[in-house]
């Protein structure tokens, strides 16, 4: 079982080297459909919501999965691939303000209004009353991930790490996001 794990893990880095986006594509919407099975099955739902998880595959795929792509190689070219503290800094300091905000906005608005098909008003409302403390608890959370991952993940797998932690926060804004009636 050990040598099917580690062919399986072998063939997912040649994947990961040779077809970097569309790994990490299949790979965040994977990790999404993981994430929203185990958000649904904590916040008590007893039946598989199938649209619900085929709507979050849909945004860990087209949208998660690229952004973190392209996001990481942008900040490898913003700050010529330094891995020192002062840039390492810096690349935190960036992400922190550039995309984890919008990150975070963007899937507050696609929950409401695509997963749960909520009118903008309702949307709006309840993104006026939680974003500010989801954004807080992110600027307490990711800041840590991001050193970790520009200081000692190599560029090809600072996606994938950030997706397998990203599963953790996804279910914290899943359950976040989920309207109460």
């Amino acid at each position: 079982m050990g040598s099917v794990a580690k062919n399986g893990l072998q063939q997912y880095l040649i994947q990961l080297q040779q077809h970097p986006l569309r790994t990490k594509v299949i790979t965040a919407g994977v990790l999404s459909a993981i994430t929203d099975i185990v958000a649904q099955k904590l916040s008590g739902i007893q039946k598989l919501q199938l649209r619900r998880l085929l709507l979050k595959v849909l945004f860990g795929s087209v949208y998660a999965g690229p952004f973190g792509h392209f996001f990481h190689i942008l900040l490898d070219k913003l700050f010529k691939g330094k891995k020192d503290t002062k840039t390492v800094a810096k690349k935190v300091v960036f992400e922190q303000l550039t995309s984890s905000p919008w990150n975070n906005m963007f899937f507050m608005i696609y929950y409401g209004i695509v997963v749960e098909g909520r009118p903008w008003i309702h949307v709006k409302s309840k993104i006026k009353k939680e974003y500010p403390s989801v954004q807080y608890t992110a600027w307490t959370f990711w800041p840590v991930v991001g050193w970790v991952n520009h200081q000692y993940v190599p560029l090809q797998f600072r996606v994938v790490v950030q997706s397998l932690v990203g599963c953790f926060w996804a279910i914290f804004l899943n359950l976040r996001a989920r309207s109460k009636g």
